[in-house]
């Protein structure tokens, strides 16, 4: 039964019905299946597939945006338990932060930046997701206002790589890049191609963003607590 009901959530997810996810997620969650075994067997399996489809020329652009609305209304469904599975406790609290995520310029793609932005916000992190096809300056303006630690940047096309590149040049000629650690991720987005740009670091999975991202946060605590 369990496995059937995420099965059924990720069915919802790769035909985009927004109603069903919804449905089936409820459904998962009141037979006290995990938020994350939920969300990493029905959600992100089924994300997954259907980018995987959109990147052969199976799917195409209307069918990818009804299944970032689906995972959208499912995500808001499953965020609280996820809260409580990954945020409790103090201990949790010294390793969260303030991120401001985005995809890039010339990038409409929002499926897995949304799958992250939950994970971060349910593992304690105050996010701020500007959303897709974001202006490099918008993004650096937004993470001083809001004294952003980390900056999370996502691409699916190749062709919008390019402006995380940019990014990491503004932030040097602006001398802003010691200020902030720099995640960067996408469908084409490697450790070679993180590491060539100057990012400080990326994930192949939403989990392991959020890894990243409490690896960011301790070292920069750590490096504030050696300067005093």
């Amino acid at each position: 039964m369990s496995e059937e009901l995420i099965q059924q959530t990720q069915k919802a997810i790769v035909a985009g019905d927004e109603e069903q996810a919804v449905e089936f997620t409820r459904r998962a969650l009141k037979a006290d299946l995990s938020a994350f075994s939920i969300l990493q067997g029905g959600l992100m399996k089924g994300a997954e597939i259907v980018g995987d489809k959109f990147e052969t020329g199976e799917y195409f652009l209307p069918r990818l945006m009804m299944t970032g609305r689906a995972l959208k209304a499912a995500m808001e469904v499953i965020e609280p338990q996820l809260k409580e599975e990954y945020a409790s406790g103090e201990a949790q609290q010294d390793d969260t932060g303030v991120v401001v995520l985005a995809t890039v310029k010339s990038d409409i793609h929002d499926i897995g930046k949304n799958i992250v932005s939950s994970m971060l916000s349910a593992s304690g992190f105050e996010v701020h997701d500007l959303g897709v096809d974001v202006p490099i300056k918008e993004i650096v303006k937004k993470a001083q206002e809001v004294d952003a630690e980390i900056i999370a940047c996502s691409a699916l096309l190749t062709t919008s790589m390019p402006f995380m590149r940019d990014l990491m040049n503004l932030l040097e000629v602006m001398g802003e890049r010691d200020r902030f650690r720099v995640m960067v991720g996408g469908a084409s987005v490697s450790e070679d191609f993180a590491r060539d740009i100057g990012a400080d670091g990326t994930a192949d999975h939403a989990l392991g963003a959020v890894k990243l991202a409490r690896s960011f946060i301790r070292d920069l605590r750590s490096n504030q607590g050696a300067a005093q």
